[in-house]
């Protein structure tokens, strides 16, 4: 057989495991190992494997995604999503959907400490939810858009996805979370804006609230906001200016929060030991999906799949924008069946060289677009992990009824992705800004 035949073997045995509902990650391992095997032999695959899994989890940048985790829980259990959901709604929860655009306001500040979907999801969920419901919020409506707000988390900065897109193709960090923050402020614009176009033309789908006083409101601006505000030009700032490191600036990101929390005496004991908890966790579970990838990515290499995939593109008579589309599209397809995390480390040995090197792409734009795309996967059937997490937080509602209210929100990420493919320099402005 030849080596992209054993390639092609090797990814079909990987759905096949993926079919069997066995975890990604080891779907992945053993997939790379069996493929490295045909190739070479057992021997080999099972010193590629301990090389490769070795030096995943002794890299230094990779330091930098426990820290990154343990701020978004420390923010979870510390209170902080509460009080900028309260900053929200007391600006805007007047307007009609105002609670729900409340939502999307505050999704967008706790993800700037988060880096995390779910945990945005399910900080926002829990507070806006029950609000929602007590002013006779449509179910649909009010669960589904805490859930879609939960993929900013992951695309306004620090982004755990960035984090392990960056590492993967050998990217800077930096640039990536600079390159996500005008394209998550757009695309949380139009989420507000679809909610208010739902709400204008259905009233009785979300009832505006009451209007708060500018008393009320500046009271309000002296919650979390200063917290986020703080913490964010900490680590982020740092980062940005090249003070520190991207595990440097988690580092002082999570202590940031800790001291905060501490404080203002929001964080408790039990709440202390849960984040560290989730975010062992967590960690463990991403750690293994990486040193997983980095093995199937090596048995990808060898098969030489990418190098054909990039001459057959060269040979076709299509536009580039064309053949990228149809990228995204295969991008938006796996998303309904496989997490975002596990989608990015999958794919980019097989398309980031196609994009970059045959299509000519710019490296971060890309980063941006497969993040936003493959997020998508976060609320879209049957994976939907969003969905899932806010059907925990109102259990009377069913998933069906969530995923039904899913499909305006979805229109306003595939605008934002036509915007991008448009006008890349949405993404690229302000990495090429501050160099």
């Amino acid at each position: 057989m030849t080596p992209v035949t054993i390639g092609l073997i090797s990814i079909l045995i990987f759905f096949i495991f993926l079919l069997l509902r066995m975890p990604v990650s080891y779907t992945m391992l053993i997939s790379g190992i069996i493929g490295i095997s045909l190739l070479n032999s057992p021997t080999v695959a099972l010193k590629v494997a301990a090389t490769e899994i070795y030096t995943s989890f002794s890299t230094y940048t990779l330091s930098a995604i426990p820290m990154f985790v343990w701020m978004g829980f420390l923010a979870l259990y510390g209170g902080i999503g509460a009080k900028l959901f309260h900053f929200a709604y007391r600006t805007v929860g007047h307007l009609p959907g105002g609670l729900a655009i409340a939502a999307q306001g505050a999704a967008g500040l706790f993800g700037a400490i988060s880096g995390s979907n779910t945990a945005t999801a399910a900080t926002i969920g829990s507070l806006a939810v029950p609000e929602m419901r007590k002013h006779h919020y449509n179910n649909s409506l009010s669960t589904a858009s805490v859930a879609a707000g939960g993929i900013l988390g992951v695309l306004i900065p620090p982004s755990t996805l960035f984090i392990i897109y960056g590492i993967a193709s050998e990217q800077s960090v930096g640039k990536l979370f600079l390159a996500g923050i005008i394209p998550g402020i757009i695309l949380m614009i139009l989420f507000m804006i679809m909610v208010y176009i739902l709400a204008v033309r259905n009233p009785e789908l979300a009832p505006a609230g009451e209007k708060s006083t500018w008393s009320e409101r500046y009271q309000s601006l002296k919650g979390g906001l200063w917290e986020v505000s703080v913490i964010f030009a900490l680590s982020m700032g740092g980062l940005f200016a090249g003070w520190f490191t991207p595990t440097e600036a988690g580092a002082i990101g999570a202590g940031g929060v800790l001291v905060l929390t501490l404080l203002t005496k929001k964080l408790s004991w039990e709440g202390l030991k849960s984040s560290l908890f989730d975010t062992l966790r967590t960690t463990a579970m991403i750690m293994l999906l990486i040193a997983s990838a980095v093995v199937f990515g090596r048995l990808i290499t060898m098969s030489r799949i990418p190098f054909e995939i990039g001459g057959w593109v060269e040979s076709l008579v299509l536009p580039s924008f064309v053949i990228m589309a149809l990228i995204l599209l295969i991008y938006l397809i796996l998303g309904f069946f496989m997490d975002a995390l596990a989608l990015i480390l999958l794919s980019i040995p097989i398309f980031f060289p196609v994009v970059v090197n045959t299509l000519g792409y710019d490296p971060i734009w890309f980063g941006v677009i497969i993040v936003l795309v493959a997020a998508m996967g976060v609320i879209t059937p049957p994976v939907g992990v969003n969905v899932y997490i806010i059907k925990g937080v109102v259990k009377d509602v069913s998933v069906e009824e969530i995923f039904r209210g899913i499909w305006p929100f979805l229109i306003m990420i595939m605008v934002l992705v036509a915007l991008l493919m448009a006008f890349p320099e949405i993404a690229t402005f302000l990495p090429n800004l501050l160099g």
